[in-house]
């Protein structure tokens, strides 16, 4: 795997979290030892009060030796080595553990050195469930004479159940690093998809020029005609196909940059600029191109000039007008309003078009966003225009919004600080 700086983060970030993870396992193993040993010294030492107990009743010496032995986990033998009675037996023995706190269920059993056999006692709990009793659990111990066994059926299960806050701290650093990695999965994902999604604009833009540059040279050769020179009409024509010949390679070149996402090839050529003129010449342009019956109304007292890129503020205007024509009535109506307040120049297109659903308003201006159309039948477009208008609102250090109107229609926003209105 290549290490570029993406897969150096999420190789990091992985050993983060692993680490994270194992010292957290460390942890929780180092507890589980820790309640292991607490509940062992527990049963011990309530298991050597009971022995001394037994000695005390018998007014007998207790012999200095290892009298408990732990078998397994949660079974112990105890060597009393003298007489006692079932009855007080179990009760030392409830008594003792719950001296020491030790809430846990346990059976025990007695040797009867007449019969050789381990006597089954009873089963302790705290509850009436007894389905961990088990009566053939306890086995004889050679060269003992008076002793009892202890068990402990549900010990493990206590154990583990006393540490559920760690538990519950594991699962949480497991599912995170579940997400991570089904997150960062789906990351890698994306950035081919993006990387394709690259290489086939690069390939489109190469197609398009291709055909273009055939029709400049064309239609060149054909407006240097004398047929076409002698007839405006014809004449007008054709420098208007070459005029957005022109203007369709440069949207090529740098629309579908705009899409890859690499922006650092704007550079504004800021100039004083017409805001009558430029709505004029969108209001021109669009209307060649549309067949639809077109009221297009520019609500202006002033003419107000901007410092901005021509070409691009052109490429903003056109596409929002543009928009309200494609995705409107069959007659649609914009009307394009200037107002002042204290520190901006607020330029809004209104128009009377079907409007966009609430939930899909804030992602109008995302890259390849499409709103859904009901019709199949209508444009729908490449999802790059309104992406571009916001690169370039915001590059003009402006603000843009939209809105839905009342009762029909948008409402586009742009808000121009009062520096750059001239």
């Amino acid at each position: 795997m290549k290490f570029n700086k993406l897969n150096t983060i999420i190789f990091v970030g992985f050993l983060a979290i692993v680490g994270v993870l194992f010292m957290q396992l460390l942890m929780l193993n180092q507890a589980y030892a820790f309640e292991k040993k607490e509940y062992s010294e527990k049963i011990y030492f309530a298991l050597q009060d009971i022995v001394q107990k037994i000695y005390r009743d018998n007014k007998t010496q207790l012999p200095i030796k290892d009298q408990i032995k732990k078998v397994t986990e949660d079974y112990y033998i105890v060597n009393v080595d003298d007489v006692f009675e079932a009855k007080v037996l179990e009760y030392y023995l409830k008594t003792e553990f719950q001296k020491v706190k030790l809430d846990l269920d346990f059976e025990y059993a007695i040797y009867d050195c007449g019969s050789d056999e381990m006597i089954y006692g009873d089963y302790i709990s705290s509850s009436d469930d007894k389905t961990n009793e088990c009566e053939n659990c306890f086995e004889k111990k050679e060269g003992l004479i008076y002793y009892f066994a202890v068990r402990f059926p549900n010990l493990k299960y206590s154990l583990i159940g006393s540490l559920g806050q760690y538990w519950i701290y594991t699962s949480i650093l497991i599912l995170v690093l579940i997400i991570y990695v089904y997150s960062v999965i789906l990351l890698l994902k994306q950035k081919k998809y993006s990387e394709l999604q690259n290489d086939f604009i690069n390939n489109m833009t190469h197609e398009f020029k291709t055909p273009l540059a055939s029709i400049l040279i064309a239609s060149n050769y054909a407006n240097s005609q004398e047929e076409i020179k002698n007839n405006p009409k014809l004449h007008k024509y054709m420098d208007i196909i070459i005029k957005q010949s022109n203007k369709l390679n440069q949207h090529i070149e740098r629309m579908l940059t705009v899409a890859k996402g690499d922006a650092n090839w704007i550079e504004l050529d800021k100039k004083s600029i017409s805001l009558t003129e430029m709505i004029l010449l969108v209001e021109e342009n669009v209307l060649l191109k549309t067949d639809k019956k077109v009221s297009l109304q520019f609500e202006n007292q002033k003419n107000y000039l901007l410092h901005a890129d021509e070409f691009h503020l052109y490429n903003v205007f056109y596409n929002i007008v543009d928009n309200a024509i494609k995705y409107g009535t069959a007659s649609p109506e914009i009307i394009i309003n200037c107002s002042e307040n204290e520190k901006n120049l607020v330029i809004s297109f209104a128009d009377n078009g079907p409007g966009i659903e609430q939930k899909h308003l804030d992602y109008v201006f995302d890259k390849f966003y499409r709103v859904p159309r009901e019709s199949k039948n209508e444009i729908e477009g490449f999802g790059i225009g309104l992406s571009y208008v916001k690169k370039i609102i915001d590059l003009h250090r402006w603000n843009i919004s939209i809105q839905n109107n009342t009762p029909t229609g948008i409402i586009v926003t742009i808000t121009i600080p009062k520096k750059d209105v001239l």
